[in-house]
């Protein structure tokens, strides 16, 4: 006797119920796949701009807002007016340098050397350098007695570089100025003092640069 065919039925579990938590993690994780799997180059990129404008937010120029104490304490500190702008060490965005500011002296020649430096434009570079002959302690040192670097003679210079020397301003006979030190200590190691100049450059026609309200407070080297 034929007695069919037997149906076999199947039936089907619901599928739980899920809170709106489980859908935001399942949305978060097909996000991640989107960004991180699907799409690295593109996160790289991104990367690489924030970076970039950081690093271009914090090579922004500082602008000097005021010149330090005149302080006698070897704080190593230097700075002056330019033509009227406060002037003063600087290092490059958050790159630090660690030969913005030195002075070195020799007891046995009397010679005294101060360069100061600033980074803060770069590639274009303003320093100071001042070198004082027959330094024998805290008194008043004239500056016009030499037109060279040569190195026996007292002379204060200001120049721009960018990446080489691109001008040059230095006292002479007729552009001078004077550096008072104020305290000279060779046992604990600190130059301390004032200075004031004119400078004139070697271009035609010259140009020249007043420095005034120039003060330092530095240890030797």
């Amino acid at each position: 006797m034929y007695q069919g065919t037997k149906i076999l039925t199947t039936t089907l579990t619901p599928w739980p119920k899920r809170n709106p938590s489980f859908k935001f993690i399942v949305a978060l994780f097909l996000r991640f796949i989107s960004i991180f799997v699907i799409r690295p180059s593109l996160v790289m990129t991104r990367i690489i701009i924030a970076c970039f404008s950081v690093l271009l937010l914090a090579s922004c120029k500082k602008e000097v807002s005021e010149l330090p104490s005149a302080t006698q304490t070897g704080a190593n500190t230097f700075g002056a007016k330019v033509n009227g702008q406060l002037w003063a060490p600087q290092g490059f965005g958050p790159f630090p340098a660690d030969n913005l500011l030195d002075a070195t002296f020799n007891s046995a020649t009397g010679i005294l050397l101060i360069n100061a430096r600033n980074f803060s434009s770069s590639p274009n570079e303003t320093s100071f350098e001042i070198l004082l002959a027959n330094v024998t302690g805290p008194g008043t040192y004239q500056l016009n007695t030499t037109t060279s670097r040569a190195g026996s003679k007292s002379y204060a210079l200001y120049f721009k570089n960018r990446l080489n020397p691109v001008e040059e301003w230095m006292t002479t006979a007729d552009y001078t100025g004077s550096v008072t030190i104020t305290k000279l200590d060779v046992v604990n190691l600190i130059v301390s003092g004032t200075f004031q100049f004119e400078a004139v450059s070697s271009n035609t026609p010259p140009t020249i640069k007043s420095i005034t309200e120039g003060r330092f407070d530095i240890k030797i080297k």
